[in-house]
């Protein structure tokens, strides 16, 4: 049982918890997430099921869309309302004062990674450290924020809600709070939900009280989307029989023999359309990268 399940995850569920409910609905020992939701999120989770583990480190698309609301005019030790909020007593932001600020947090931009992140330091989590009440020195790093567009504010009770498309690494409560310190009045993330990962937007998506039905009439394997649907990114090549043989058992195929030319990563089919696995490039031969087949 090898594929894609992607879950529409509920808010209050860790992603780990995710993978131990599909596991044990599906009766598989390998599950693996593609993109970490915190808790209070919700939205798209991609799990690998079986040998689509392996598909991890290979993912081409790392972008992620988010739609997300904040509150202004207060801030958070987690820069969230799930922490320790505190009113700044600041005035609240005209809705031109917004437009007027978000420019500056689109294209490549640095962010300072939050305490309650799963960053590591020295080994250990930063959100353990934070439980703790350590903080500690952060280095910015650059991400970059394809668009940022605001969907609705209201100047009287200071919330904003915007929809968000960024590359792996970023955060958007960190965003949030930037933005309040931008406008001068704080603000904290107060909702947030992905859209779109790894390529997978929530139409892909069934929600764990829907996986649940699914297994229980014996039909949950019939939701799991092919392995290599995640790779569509990556040209595809097709092969002969003889060179597909070869392939699927290790061997390297000359480059100078392919029926296509390959300059990159590519996905390899055999004649009748199975995707065999990746291939790379590599001093005059396609070698073997990852094999799905």
């Amino acid at each position: 049982m090898d594929g894609i399940l992607c879950i529409d995850k509920p808010e209050g569920m860790t992603s780990f918890l995710c993978c131990a409910i599909v596991r044990r609905l599906l009766g598989v020992k390998k599950v693996g997430h593609a993109g970490t939701l915190d808790p209070n999120a919700t939205g798209v989770l991609p799990l690998l099921i079986g040998r689509a583990t392996k598909l991890l480190d290979r993912l081409p698309v790392h972008d992620k869309c988010y739609t997300a609301t904040l509150q202004f005019g207060a801030v958070s030790d987690t820069l969230d309302i799930w922490g320790k909020v505190e009113q700044t007593g600041a005035p609240l932001p005209t809705i031109e004062a917004i437009d007027q600020a978000l420019p500056a947090f689109r294209g490549d931009i640095l962010q300072v990674p939050p305490m309650t992140s799963a960053l590591k330091k020295d080994g250990v989590r930063l959100y353990e450290l934070a439980r703790k009440g350590i903080e500690i020195q952060r280095e910015a790093r650059p991400v970059t924020i394809y668009s940022l567009e605001r969907l609705a504010a209201d100047e009287t009770t200071g919330t904003m809600s915007f929809s968000c498309h960024c590359s792996k690494g970023t955060y958007i409560r960190t965003i949030c709070d930037d933005l309040g310190q931008a406008l001068g009045c704080g603000a904290v993330m107060t909702a947030l939900r992905r859209t779109m990962a790894a390529g997978f937007t929530l139409d892909d998506c069934v929600t764990i009280e829907k996986a649940k039905a699914l297994a229980e009439t014996g039909s949950l394997a019939e939701r799991l989307l092919p392995m290599e649907q995640a790779l569509t990114a990556y040209p595809a090549i097709t092969v002969s029989s003889a060179q597909a043989a070869r392939f699927s058992n290790g061997g390297a195929l000359a480059l100078d023999r392919l029926r296509q030319p390959v300059e990159g990563v590519v996905r390899v089919y055999s004649p009748d359309g199975v995707c065999i696995g990746l291939g790379n490039p590599m001093d005059g031969e396609l070698k073997m990268d990852c094999l799905l087949v």
